[in-house]
């Protein structure tokens, strides 16, 4: 019998959409992910620009969506460890990573959250919160159920005691297991990371507290996020009355990550613009930059909107930045005007671009795929057939291929899925 379902790598917003385009065409979907929710980095940010929409707003009901459609088996705390076979007979190697919770009993009540008294290092907040040593990355977590992490675990017995389903797992209770997944064709949506700001060393990123990466900032302007929305200054607490934005922070830089341009920063330094404006309208914003890439549908208009709304654009990029007192000195050359600025900031952002995810070039090896000169996945053509790898039947899609904004995102693994439909139609005359 031929096999007619399809994995998906990734669930991030590709491959959300990805896998709920080929369930609504009836074709079952194992949607892998391993971190313990679905999401990705979408879920991390505040609002989609251009139009400021709510990004959980979006993305939440597509996530409760792939939970709960009869067509998707959605695999947390799973890795994909190898692709064996051939296109309409892949051999899909997994390996499941323990919760050391029982799933199904489990009903994400978070008291054993409540009463843990162990506080790390909260990667979902980039660093800003905390989190405790059993927890839920954050309240919108799609499956609902929390995950214990052993490393950090004092094993204080809490958790046990208070948890009324027996749910939680002691580690010599659960452990990995592998597994062989059949498929007919292969999404890969395993998205980015963002650059490694320290790298830019010029900038002192957490060497002088104020000096924070976008991404951190969208957790700290996040009404969900460690500051509840609140802007803060990380050395003092205070509500910072000059911010500046320092624009392609590993990118288009041959010195420190990459030459090639990472296609979101101009536009979410904008948006984060916008939104301090509007929660702060007496607060001076600047963005330092070095050629504006507005290129969407409303993006123009979005750029021209934070002019008018009094965000000042400096055209330069400044060599290094200095602790000057309690404050940040940035100064910068605009290269439109031959003027010196000299700006002492509360608080600077530094835009970091996207990167493919560190691990990219080992998972391209177990799945038999190669990587581009920037790091990315490649694909077969970037003109025509921009989606297909060298491996018939396993397809790439989102930020996994290159650095792209949500919408181009979303619409590429809808592109992919209808490829994988054509596969699992027509089987081996769909080598395409």
């Amino acid at each position: 019998m031929p096999v007619s379902e399809v994995v998906v790598i990734g669930g991030g917003i590709a491959g959300i959409t990805a896998a709920l385009d080929l369930a609504n065409h009836h074709i079952h979907v194992h949607l892998i992910e391993r971190e313990p929710t679905i999401g990705g980095h979408m879920a991390m940010l505040d609002k989609t620009f251009p139009t400021n929409d709510c990004s959980m707003c979006i993305l939440s009901p597509k996530m409760v969506d792939a939970y709960r459609h009869p067509k998707i088996t959605l695999h947390t705390c799973t890795e994909v460890t190898g692709i064996k076979g051939e296109l309409g007979n892949f051999q899909v190697q997994v390996i499941v990573h323990p919760r050391y919770i029982k799933e199904e009993d489990c009903t994400g009540c978070d008291d054993c959250v409540t009463v843990c008294p162990v506080e790390v290092y909260n990667r979902f907040d980039a660093g800003i919160g905390v989190r405790k040593a059993i927890y839920k990355a954050h309240p919108q977590v799609v499956p609902n159920i929390v995950i214990r992490d052993v490393e950090h675990c004092i094993n204080c017995g809490l958790c046990y005691d208070v948890c009324g389903k027996n749910a939680i797992l002691r580690d010599n209770e659960d452990g990995e297991e592998e597994a062989v997944i059949h498929a007919a064709a292969v999404i890969i949506a395993t998205g980015y990371e963002v650059f490694d700001a320290t790298l830019k060393s010029s900038y002192h990123y957490r060497q002088i507290p104020d000096v924070i990466t976008s991404i951190e900032f969208e957790r700290m302007i996040n009404a969900s996020g460690p500051t509840s929305g609140a802007l803060k200054r990380l050395s003092t607490g205070d509500k910072p009355k000059n911010i500046v934005f320092i624009q392609c922070v590993g990118s288009r830089d041959c010195t420190a990550g990459s030459s090639s341009c990472s296609a979101v920063c101009c536009m979410y330094a904008i948006k984060n613009a916008l939104l301090i404006k509007e929660k702060s309208p007496d607060t001076e914003v600047s963005v330092l930059y070095m050629d504006i890439r507005s290129y969407g549908k409303g993006y123009e208009e979005f750029y021209n909107r934070a002019i008018q709304t009094g965000v000042r654009f400096i055209r330069g990029r400044p060599g290094e930045l200095y602790q000057n007192g309690s404050q940040v000195r940035v100064q910068v050359e605009n290269t439109e005007s031959q003027e010196i600025v000299k700006i002492d900031a509360d608080l600077v952002v530094l835009s970091v671009g996207l990167r493919p995810s560190a691990d990219t070039a080992t998972i391209a090896e177990r799945y038999g795929i190669p990587c581009d000169e920037t790091g990315f996945f490649d694909s077969v053509d970037q003109k025509v057939n921009h989606l297909s790898t060298i491996r018939p039947g396993i397809f790439i899609a989102g930020t996994c291929r290159e650095p792209m904004d949500i919408p181009d995102t979303v619409a590429e693994g809808g592109a992919a899925a209808m490829r994988a439909v054509i596969t699992c139609l027509k089987g081996e005359h769909a080598a395409i």
